[in-house]
Formats: structure tokens, C-alpha cells, sequence
């Protein structure tokens, strides 16, 4: 676009109510559709590559660490299992099959974390946040302010690392004879904590309830 510089970036990350809703696009627990779960349909990774492909070792890994599902051994077990004689290709049957293992505890659907888990990992979602919170930095003007409205924990501590690390003006470490200059101190914290929605926010918006805002802004 030859856009050199910005007065400000916003990043809401996560997926649109309007993507939810489109069941063509493999992102809903409620409503059937291929999976396929990408941001891009250009790229050629899906979800359904994933479930079908990917070893019970890297299921359980995935489960666990994007999904942060305390069932992902179980969850990746039975799926490696049933996927032997009957391939999964549709969402509905995927989380059917997750909700009989680990049953309904709470409001949440127990298929949540694992449709999370196969959507960052379709999309590479931490390595675009990584690679556009350096991008958009980079590019913002003096006084400009970069805001992240994140709805994961791994993101959330992605944008707090990234933040910390570029508001410290000097560095330390044990084995330094003395400090040194962070080459990387470009920012002040706006938010030294994040901000979350209010009660009543949530009430109104249920999709809020886990989003949390960070704020900086550019010094040099």
C-alpha cells in the first residue's frame, strides 16, 4: 500500500460474529459446515488437514498448548481412533464426538478449545500477531498508540511480553558487569494492566467476557 507511517493501529483479534455465523466457513460448533476453519481460502492448510493428518502426539500438543484443554490426550486419542475407519470432514460431527467423551460442564460448549486450537493453528495466528505487532510499531508515528484487544491467554501474554519488552529503557542481566541500553525501548505502557468488560458489557455481549485490552504508545 506505501503506507510508511500511522497515527495509531487497532487489533481486535479472534474471529467475527459474522464468520461464526457463516457455516460454510467451518468456524461454528453450532451449525455444520466443512472444516475448514481458514482466514485466507488462498492458503492450503485446513482443519480438517489437521484432525485427519496430524499424529495423536501432535494432537495432544495442540489440544494443550493453543487450546489449553485439559482433556487433549483423550480428546486426540478418540479422534485418531474413530478417524482410521470414518475420516472427519464436518464440524458438527467432530464436536459431537468431543462433547459424548468429555460430557457439558458449565455454559460453554466442551468442543470450544479444540475449534480454537484448530483455528490458530490453520491460521498461524501467534506468528501474525507476532510479525504485525513489530510491523505496526515500527510504523507508528511519535505519540501514536498501538491498542490489542486480545481473547486468548496465549495472546494476551504475547502483546503483555512484547509491550514490557519494548518500554524498558535499560536491560540487566547477572552476568553484565552493568546495564545496558534496551535496543528495542520504543514504547510507554498506556495500560499497565488490561482493561476487561464490565458485567454489564458481558451481559450485553457475551463473546466479551474473555477480551482484554492493552495500550501503548509510541515515545521515539
Amino acid at each position: 500500500l506505501g503506507i510508511r507511517t500511522i497515527g495509531g493501529a487497532l487489533l481486535d483479534l479472534g474471529v467475527s460474529s459474522r464468520q461464526l455465523e457463516n457455516a460454510e466457513r467451518g468456524f461454528s460448533l453450532m451449525r455444520n459446515g466443512p472444516l475448514d476453519m481458514r482466514m485466507d481460502p488462498r492458503t492450503s492448510l485446513t482443519a480438517a488437514t489437521i484432525i485427519n493428518d496430524y499424529s495423536e502426539e501432535e494432537l495432544t500438543r495442540l489440544f494443550r498448548e493453543l487450546g489449553e484443554e485439559p482433556a487433549a490426550r483423550r480428546i486426540a486419542t478418540m479422534v485418531v481412533k474413530m478417524r482410521k475407519t470414518s475420516p472427519f470432514r464436518e464440524t458438527l460431527p467432530l464436536a459431537r464426538t468431543i462433547e459424548k467423551l468429555v460430557g457439558r460442564h458449565g455454559r460453554q460448549h466442551p468442543a470450544t478449545q479444540v475449534f480454537q486450537a484448530l483455528r490458530m493453528e490453520v491460521n498461524d495466528e501467534l506468528g501474525a500477531l507476532q510479525q504485525g505487532l513489530r510491523v505496526l510499531t515500527a510504523r507508528l508515528e511519535r505519540a501514536g498508540r498501538i491498542a490489542v484487544i486480545t481473547f486468548h491467554s496465549l495472546e494476551d501474554r504475547m502483546v503483555k511480553n512484547f509491550f514490557r519488552n519494548h518500554s524498558k529503557e535499560w536491560l540487566d542481566r547477572p552476568e553484565w558487569p552493568e546495564p545496558r541500553r534496551n535496543p528495542d525501548y520504543d514504547l510507554a505502557l498506556v495500560t499497565p494492566k488490561p482493561l476487561e468488560p464490565s458485567e454489564e458489557e458481558q451481559r450485553a455481549n457475551p463473546r466479551s467476557r474473555s477480551a482484554k485490552l492493552r495500550v501503548a504508545e509510541k515515545i521515539k
